[in-house]
């Protein structure tokens, strides 16, 4: 009797770089582009929000941002990451819906402190130990919710620092970078924003075992919350 033929299940394709869909994306692939869309478009947003904390104006933000990387990728020379590039991109594409909301120039972000200033930083009134705890698992919704009032509680220089430093997850010489700051000085406003985000979450949740450091896991789960909130938004 005749065995029927064995068919085998192709191994699944891997999946494109960045680097793989901005060359393509380069050489006329819109395709690849409109990848490289739905795979940064929510971290985009995310980072839109904490900056102008309104959901149409941060729908422009990523519009704008898209639009903007699209025009200018030949100049990408990829010495960052492209999802560094974008976060670039958009930080400014932000900067520029705060200043047409107001009408006038956003404060400079370089204006502020002298880092070696270390007695210039408001030490919180108390502050608690910020061990992890099983408990906290079941308070991660409240947590994040009372972290994002937290963090629109900032200026506006520490938040932009949090948010690109500890949320995005870019390191202190990217984060200089993004803003036109020097290194120091983006180290001396992230240690501010963090004293000032524990002191807010201490008063917030008393209790020891209700605590996580909000530059630990709290911040990075806002990217999650945007993610169950919806499927993929669509930029372009």
């Amino acid at each position: 009797m005749a065995t029927a033929p064995q068919h085998q299940t192709p191994a699944p394709r891997p999946e494109l770089t960045d680097a793989d869909l901005v060359e393509r994306a380069r050489g006329g692939d819109y395709d690849a582009f409109e990848t490289l869309v739905k795979r940064h478009d929510r971290r985009l947003y995310n980072l839109a929000m904490g900056i102008v904390r309104q959901p149409q104006d941060a729908e422009e933000v990523v519009q704008n941002a898209f639009l903007a990387a699209l025009e200018h990728l030949g100049g990408f020379r990829g010495e960052a990451a492209f999802s560094t590039w974008l976060v670039r991109i958009a930080t400014h594409a932000a900067l520029k819906v705060l200043r047409k909301r107001r009408g006038l120039d956003v404060v400079s972000l370089d204006a502020a402190t002298d880092p070696d200033d270390e007695g210039a930083i408001a030490h919180p009134e108390y502050i608690a130990d910020w061990r992890e705890n099983p408990a906290q698992n079941a308070e991660r919704s409240e947590l994040r919710a009372q972290l994002t009032h937290a963090i629109d509680q900032l200026s506006e220089g520490h938040r932009l620092v949090f948010l690109l430093r500890d949320v995005e997850g870019l390191s202190v010489k990217e984060t200089a970078e993004v803003l036109s700051l020097s290194v120091p000085n983006v180290k001396v406003r992230l240690l501010r924003a963090r004293l000032a985000l524990r002191e807010e979450l201490t008063r917030a949740f008393g209790d020891p075992s209700r605590r996580v450091a909000p530059h630990d896991h709290g911040s990075h789960d806002l990217h999650r919350q945007g993610d169950a909130e919806g499927g993929s938004r669509h930029a372009m």
